[in-house]
């Protein structure tokens, strides 16, 4: 099934509001006995390690490769690059180490409450940014022109990830 380029930055959004829901869900079901500062605090640590080093370069990466495709029409699961597909190993992991026993409740609550938080603010992220290509489309707006390893050319405000710009 075909999509237009620009609804691949939606599916991406759905994609990761998925993924950060359920991560959320699980790490929040598994917190009212370890409601401490420092839960909280670890959970901010994760939160932003992920959205620094990982999931704010990856929505510019992946936003600057599909703003830069020529044909009109992709694969719906082209909003992936073949890398990205670690992720289902990252998953296909994290489920393991909570059904074996390996990770105790107390990791699962803060670790998964910071990931699955940062999850959902990729999918924020990437719906921002489709919204502006889709307002782009229409003539109304200018979407944000991209360099090398998905940087910002310009204002940084033109784009809704410009925290995570380098």
């Amino acid at each position: 099934m075909k999509v237009r380029r620009n609804t691949l930055l939606l599916i991406a959004a759905l994609v990761w509001s998925a993924a950060g829901f359920n991560i959320l869900r699980i790490g929040l079901l598994a917190c009212p006995p370890y409601r401490t500062i420092v839960n909280y605090l670890l959970s901010a640590v994760v939160f932003t390690v992920f959205q620094i080093f990982i999931f704010g370069r990856l929505v510019n990466k992946h936003t600057a490769r599909i703003s830069a495709y020529e044909e009109e029409l992709h694969f719906f699961l082209k909003f992936f690059d073949v890398k990205s597909f670690i992720m289902a190993v990252m998953m296909t992991d994290g489920i393991w180490l909570r059904s074996s026993g390996v990770a105790p409740d107390w990791f699962i609550s803060f670790f998964y409450t910071g990931l699955g938080a940062s999850l959902l603010l990729v999918e924020l992220l990437f719906a921002c940014n489709f919204a502006k290509a889709a307002l782009a489309a229409k003539g109304k707006a200018s979407y944000p022109k991209y360099g090398p390893h998905g940087a910002v050319l310009g204002s940084p405000s033109q784009n809704c990830s410009f925290l995570w710009a380098r």
